[in-house]
């Protein structure tokens, strides 16, 4: 098959921004892990016009799927895990052409998940998190069980993947299966959501208590990439301030609740600053020390 598929990608492997090109193979009848295409190339690339780019092709009445992206559009799926195949690919994938190492290397970051990555997954994961929480709790207390369940369904999935970040690991596309291993406690949650034999609102007035308890013992681990960055200066951080931070942009809407949380838990406090407006305050924050 390699042999077929060589003139798709032994041109671009000749370019300079070319830095990895991988090969993955459907190894079972139903795969969704390929896009069920019977063979996946994916070319890493430093910098292009298009941060990712799909092409199908047909062979031997086979199907392949050539996908050519960007560092930057790749460590954005790494970081956020909006695309989790991409993990199993770089991962598992044959490796084709590696520039300098480079696929060797990234292979070596994911297996080891370095402690700053890690924490800033935590967060972003948590944020996620309490957005999907506090919506779910809304829509319950209105009296939509369905709705809720939907968003603590997602809520708990987002437990789930921190659970296995925390552990060292990054989340797979089957993360339920990874979190059975390392936090059954949190398994059995989602099986008291998705099978449980009581009606659809006690088991989401259940959920909601035992998800408040889980998160409130992983606030202080999910607020410490926040925590060093609002650290770094001593005067306080406007909400727009925090919003523009680089290292901040992948919070993105879900920074609001997140900061709303830390500050119920008293892990920040809100510093008031009187504007033109007689009664009218800026907000500003500062963490607690």
């Amino acid at each position: 098959m390699e042999d077929i598929l060589r003139p798709l990608y032994q041109e671009r492997a000749s370019h300079d921004e070319t830095l990895g090109v991988l090969l993955v193979e459907k190894n079972k009848k139903y795969s969704p892990s390929t896009d069920h295409f019977d063979v996946i190339l994916f070319i890493i690339v430093e910098r292009a016009e298009t941060s990712w780019q799909v092409k199908h092709y047909e062979f031997e009445e086979k199907k392949a799927a050539l996908h050519i992206v960007d560092l930057q559009q790749l460590n954005e799926w790494l970081m956020l895990g909006s695309h989790r195949r991409v993990v199993d690919w770089v991962v598992n994938g044959r490796v084709l052409f590696d520039r300098n190492e480079f696929v060797d290397s990234l292979k070596t970051r994911i297996n080891d998940f370095p402690i700053a990555e890690r924490q800033k997954k935590i967060g972003i994961e948590f944020a996620k998190l309490v957005r999907r929480f506090s919506d779910g709790k809304e829509l319950y207390y209105a009296g939509h069980y369905l709705d809720a369940y939907n968003n603590i369904m997602h809520a708990l999935h987002h437990l789930a993947r921190l659970s296995v970040i925390e552990h060292g690991f990054y989340p797979e596309v089957t993360v339920w299966n990874q979190v059975k291993q390392i936090e059954p406690e949190i398994y059995k949650l989602y099986e008291e959501l998705s099978s449980s034999e009581e009606p659809i609102h006690k088991r989401i007035e259940l959920l909601i208590i035992a998800n408040e308890f889980s998160m409130s013992s992983k606030t202080e681990l999910a607020s410490r990439h926040l925590k060093e960055i609002m650290d770094a200066k001593e005067e306080p951080w406007s909400f727009s301030e925090l919003m523009e931070h680089k290292e901040l942009s992948d919070y993105k809407i879900d920074l609001s609740s997140f900061i709303e949380h830390l500050k119920e838990k008293e892990y920040i406090q809100v510093i008031r600053h009187e504007t033109k407006g007689k009664g009218i305050y800026h907000r500003t924050y500062k963490c607690v020390r």
